[in-house]
């Protein structure tokens, strides 16, 4: 290991703009047995299923239709 590095070259990581945080969140059972249905049709994780349907509806501004009883 060199006892200096020299980093006045160095880029900064394009990538740390998109870097997830993880969160606690209640979900619905069934919700999660849907994704998680989903999730074994694709070979994608439920959870990243979960992000990418989250981050479709903010990329096209959907917004949540309520049916109060």
């Amino acid at each position: 290991m060199k006892e200096n590095y020299d980093f006045s070259n160095s880029v900064k990581n394009p990538y740390t703009a998109k870097l997830k945080k993880q969160i606690t969140i209640r979900v619905d059972s069934d919700t999660i047995e849907y994704f998680k249905n989903q999730a074994s049709e694709t070979g994608i994780t439920y959870q990243n299923l979960m992000n990418l349907y989250l981050r479709d509806c903010v990329e096209n501004k959907r917004k949540p239709a309520f049916k109060w009883n």
